[in-house]
């Protein structure tokens, strides 16, 4: 009786936790891009404030430690492949097609004065793991030329570093949408997230583009709780044999 009950526990619990795998505090702050100081489909400021920029809530926008913001920028997503856009990307029979989010998003040079996208995440726990997910692209400006090869984000967590898969799009392409997911321990109550494009591209400009980024502390999904229950109910079964056998 009492692994029965433990079974009937895990099995509610699977139900439960299937609720709960993506749930919790809100950890990574303006994931969207959407909240500016001055409005989207503009460049990036950094430390140094300049009256014809905008700056993302909760990010800050540095090239190499410094006050600038690099050759970043905040788009508009539903805009970003025509002329209205404050960096005309590429966008005419190419595939382009809005973000997922279908707002704004963060687009960034891997070549021409990269700069890095980062916020300090608090309120982790320490030793535990956590899911780090986004959603990225490669774009080209309008008027350049060139295919662009193995362009990627590289993201850090704190002292630990990991890179998207690359993406190689043909002159004047669009490499769509793809999404990423890292997973990342805390070793402290707070962590710096960071992103920064990196590449060796020939092409010219190559940009990075990040939408939708979300951390949330990892939960087994519901299959690992099943193969948990799995083993119990064998050892249910071996308990119960042993049992019989003494008889």
């Amino acid at each position: 009786m009492r692994i029965k009950s433990v079974l009937l526990f895990l099995s509610a619990f699977i139900t439960f936790s299937a609720g709960i795998a993506h749930a919790g505090p809100i950890l990574v702050k303006n994931g969207d891009f959407e909240l500016t100081s001055k409005g989207g489909n503009k460049k990036v400021n950094g430390t140094h404030l300049e009256s014809d920029r905008t700056t993302l809530t909760g990010w800050t926008s540095s090239e190499n430690g410094g006050k600038g913001g690099g050759y970043n920028f905040v788009l508009d997503s539903t805009i970003a492949n025509t002329p209205r856009s404050a960096l005309w990307l590429e966008g005419k029979g190419n595939g382009y097609t809005a973000s997922p989010t279908g707002g704004n998003f963060f687009a960034s040079d891997s070549q021409y004065h990269p700069g890095m996208l980062s916020q300090l995440i608090s309120g982790l726990t320490i030793g535990t793991s956590y899911l780090l997910t986004f959603d990225y692209a490669l774009a080209q400006q309008v008027g350049f030329y060139g295919a662009n090869y193995d362009n990627f984000w590289e993201v850090g967590f704190g002292t630990a570093a990991a890179s998207t898969a690359p993406l190689t799009i043909a002159d004047n392409a669009f490499s769509g949408w793809k999404t990423a997911t890292m997973a990342f321990t805390a070793t402290n109550a707070s962590e710096m997230l960071s992103f920064l494009a990196r590449g060796t591209a020939p092409g010219a400009p190559p940009f990075m583009l990040l939408d939708n980024v979300a951390l949330n502390a990892e939960v087994p999904e519901p299959a690992t709780w099943m193969l948990m229950i799995g083993g119990l109910g064998l050892l249910a079964v071996n308990a119960r044999r042993r049992r019989n056998a003494r008889v």
